[in-house]
């Protein structure tokens, strides 16, 4: 039923109102200039943010009470950085870890502690009581082999001395003797081989011995707890920086072969809010422009433009201040609040000043024309931003505090952006008034675009009803992406690193804590989840007491007496310096014996590795000989001797400490050691690492329910991202039923139509629908960070329906002229306002911002989609009806 507007109470209420702001103009600005100042003033000096994601959920979450309790009992696994220290050999490795923890514990300025658990006097001492007694034999039996060889090495650790041993070792071969020097021999080769290629590598004596191959990185952890800043935006970057600096003075620097990367909780959280503020800046940059291009399109006098950007600026400050009053601090999901009211508070001043732009055809005042603006414009702004504001404030009741103070926030946002738009706005009129203006090209363009489907209205049914099957068969496939690595800058150091060590399930740092509350608890808690097919281990403090201690000690005594008193020549000590030419000579002599033991026995068990080691050697010498330059010849045979023997000492050292250790109980771990696994108060600590990658989430899934079927009070990072993300959801299920009700209930209440209220809701549902669809033929999920683009989504649909719906049935419009009308052309302009502002982010390096922008643009495409092409047809459809029926 058509209702004459001029009879409506509400239009003379709005028209009154936008009357009075146009002629109290002066005093209306400078009240709001007040009221802005105060309110950034009060805001700037009492608004706080939250960045901790964990807060943004009710302290009643079970798994927050249980990770609580775990920061609680454990601190020092509270906010911490990764350490991934690598270098080519473990010796270079550990020696370099241990440095650089030792210089991060004198840095009290900037750190609690730093824990290099592997690098703990104990361990050296009793390391080898944690190997298994086959490989205790075969550490025994490879040392026997090279005893003689370090032996004599010892008096002497010159190339020159240790290409002479060999040389004996290998014409005792062609003797006859059964030697086991195939290890060494390929060891050796293999070090010469990077040293020509110019890529240098010490030889690990301590793999030798190991009885392993030697691999080409090994690596280091090394736990540090920082002092975070939480004054700072950037809680973490001066730990950080300190944390550099002090790697650069412990020696890893740019050129050395030892390196160091950063990673941990911290880490990754400092390096996803920087790349998100610098991706924001970027975007926001990009989007400054495009919007004010779009804005200049839609509006085309510098004035509107600017009206358009105070009455925006305006009422976000009031909103921060509501917020600042209301709720005291922002989180990383309510500080979106920004980004929904640009996205919908723009959409009310385009309506209005192109409303009057239609309305000031007339020829008459600003002041008569500005009253029928009002009027026109104010029901159908009131009907928004009640119904929006609705939606927001339906988000409220859930379990995820983040979603309901940006509901809170966002739905008053909505109210203070209609008293805006109906106050400033007729006011600036006073200073920037909208002039008479011919259809421009651009106009009789859009308006051509908008009227195709008029013509083809069967069409739009059958694509459309294709659409909404093609949807309804993706929408079981919607997913939540519950990895908060995908949401971070993958070029991120930290985030590689992290990716890397998540690859090895051995020392994945997402593994799965739970806490025993005794002794006993800990061994059956061992027991049961040791079982489970998604868990790779369980560590525990029963894995500090190694078993069969009494056999492996004495084992250990027999390496002991094996190795014998060894004690290396320093420099100082050592008398002999060797030429060129002699250590040059002894080489050849040790190619030749090479070459001998090679043609008398050509089915050698080691003849692989005598020929690798032969072909190395010939070409040392080849590249000594061709070099004309005595000085590069010294360097070479330098390097090589650096190479073969420079970890030796360190490397034999170790062992002789090792071959110390005795057999000992829990009473007699040191507490740097227990203390990570046994609390003060008798709480212990059990670490779950996963059979799987569970960098997926299907991975992810699985190891945390297999877990939590045995211990569910079990916490950690793939508890806590599984657990949140399926709060988020639950909690986004539950706001958007309880929105949606609202929203028809309002709806009814203020359009008092039922019909008028479906149609509003039908491109509401359609586009939600297409865009859960989009996700899916996209490969583009849910996130944490996207997941806040659904309530803009909602607005704008909303928004959107009732402009068209009410400029229809309201005012008498048909659809031949409805498409033509100021409604549709600010539709299309504020829709296309919010994808190029908020779709710039897509261009964002971090990646949960990009996949929000992403799915904002494809949202608002479809929403004006269902607005601008499904709606006016079923308008067109239902007025036929209408008309034929009467």
């Amino acid at each position: 039923m058509n209702v004459e507007v001029s009879s409506s109470r509400s239009y003379r209420f709005f028209a009154r109102w936008a009357a009075f702001s146009y002629q109290n103009a002066v005093w209306v600005i400078l009240l709001a200039l007040i009221i802005a100042a105060m309110s950034v003033i009060y805001t700037a000096r009492n608004l706080g943010v939250h960045t901790d994601t964990t807060d943004m959920l009710s302290e009643d979450v079970p798994f927050r009470v249980n990770h609580e309790r775990y920061k609680v009992v454990f601190p020092q696994y509270k906010d911490t950085l990764l350490l991934a220290v690598d270098a080519p050999t473990p010796e270079q490795a550990h020696d370099v870890a241990k440095r650089l923890a030792n210089n991060l514990r004198e840095d009290a300025t900037h750190f609690y502690d730093a824990y290099y658990l592997s690098g703990e006097d104990f361990f050296e001492q009793n390391g080898l009581l944690y190997k298994s007694v086959p490989e205790l034999e075969e550490i025994t039996d490879r040392l026997a082999a090279a005893q003689p060889l370090v032996a004599r090495i010892a008096n002497d650790p010159a190339l020159f001395t240790f290409a002479t041993v060999l040389t004996e070792a290998i014409d005792e071969l062609r003797d006859g003797r059964d030697l086991d020097l195939a290890p060494i021999v390929e060891a050796v080769s293999a070090t010469l081989d990077a040293q020509l290629a110019g890529e240098p590598r010490a030889l690990s004596w301590q793999v030798l011995l190991g009885g392993e191959k030697q691999k080409d990185n090994y690596q280091e952890l090394v736990l540090v707890r920082p002092k975070l800043d939480y004054s700072e935006l950037f809680a973490a970057e001066q730990s950080i920086a300190a944390l550099r600096d002090v790697a650069q003075e412990t020696g890893l620097t740019d050129d050395a072969l030892e390196k160091m990367r950063v990673t941990g909780a911290v880490a990754l959280a400092y390096d996803e809010l920087n790349s998100a503020m610098h991706g924001a800046q970027d975007a926001g940059l990009l989007a400054l422009v495009m919007v004010t291009v779009v804005l200049f399109m839609a509006l085309r006098t510098p004035g509107a433009v600017l009206t358009v950007l105070l009455s925006l600026i305006l009422g976000l400050v009031l909103t921060a201040g509501f917020a600042t009053v209301a709720v005291g601090h922002l989180n990383l999901i309510s500080i979106a609040f920004a980004v929904l009211y640009i996205g919908l508070g723009v959409d009310y001043a385009i309506h209005f000043l192109l409303r009057h732009q239609e309305v000031r055809q007339s020829k008459r005042s600003v002041s008569d024309t500005l009253y029928s603006t009002g009027g026109d414009m104010g029901r159908a702004l009131m009907v928004c931003a009640v119904t929006t504001a609705i939606g927001f404030y339906a988000f409220m009741p859930t379990a995820y505090r983040g979603v309901a103070e940006l509901g809170l926030i966002s739905g008053t946002g909505m109210i203070i952006s209609l008293l805006v738009t109906l106050t400033l706005v007729p006011a600036l009129q006073r200073f920037f008034p909208t002039r008479i203006r011919k259809s421009t090209i651009s106009v009789q363009s859009i308006n051509k675009v908008l009227d195709l489907p008029r013509r083809s209205r069967k069409l739009v049914y059958i694509v459309t009803a294709i659409l909404i099957a093609v949807s309804v068969i993706a929408l079981p496939q919607v997913k939540f992406d519950y990895n908060l690595l995908n949401l971070n800058n993958p070029q991120a150091e930290s985030v590689q690193t992290f990716r890397e060590l998540l690859a090895e399930a051995e020392d994945s740092p997402w593994h799965i804590i739970a806490l025993a509350d005794d002794y006993h608890e800990t061994e059956q808690l061992v027991q049961q989840l040791s079982k489970l097919p998604e868990v790779d281990k369980v560590l525990s403090i029963l894995d500090l007491i190694p078993a069969a201690q009494t056999e492996k000690s004495q084992l250990i005594g027999d390496m002991a007496l094996t190795l014998g008193p060894i004690s290396f020549a320093t420099e100082s000590q050592s008398q002999e310096i060797y030429s060129v030419s002699q250590q040059q000579r002894k080489l050849k002599e040790l190619l030749q014996s090479l070459e001998q033991l090679i043609a008398e026995q050509p089915d050698h068990v080691a003849i692989i590795s005598l020929r690798a080691l032969s072909l190395s050697l010939a070409n040392l010498l080849t590249q000594i000989n061709e070099s004309s330059d005595s000085v590069y010849a010294e360097q070479l045979l330098r390097a090589v001797d650096h190479d073969l023997l420079s970890l030796l000492p360190g490397s034999i050292g170790r062992l002789q400490a090792a071959l110390e250790a005795s057999p000992f109980t829990q009473q007699a771990l040191p507490k740097s050691l227990s203390s990570h696994w046994q609390s003060h108060d008798d709480v212990y600590r059990l670490a779950i690492y996963p059979t799987e990658n569970i960098n997926d989430n299907d991975a992810l899934r699985r190891f945390v329910r297999a877990v939590q079927q045995v211990t569910p009070f079990a916490t950690g990072a793939p508890v806590i991202s599984l657990e949140a993300g399926e709060a988020v959801v639950d909690a986004f299920v539950h706001a958007f039923s309880l929105a949606l009700l609202g929203v028809t209930l309002a709806l009814l209440v203020l359009l008092r139509n039922v019909f008028s209220t479906v149609l509003v809701l039908v491109p509401l549902l359609l586009a939600a629908l297409f865009t859960g669809a989009g996700t899916v033929y996209l490969g583009v999920p849910f996130n944490f960070a996207n997941i806040i683009a659904l309530p803009l989504l909602l607005g704008i649909g909303i928004d959107c329906s009732v402009h068209m719906v009410h400029r229809s049935r309201n005012t008498g419009v048909v659809y031949e002229n409805l498409l033509h009308t100021s409604t549709a052309r600010a539709i299309f302009y504020s829709a296309l306002t919010t994808l190029v502002g908020f779709g710039s982010l897509a261009f964002s390096p971090h990646q949960g911002t990009a996949s929000m922008g992403l799915l904002l643009a494809v949202g608002v495409f479809l929403t004006l989609v269902c607005v601008l092409i499904i709606l006016p047809v079923l308008l067109q459809s239902s007025s036929k009806k209408t008309n034929s029926n009467s």
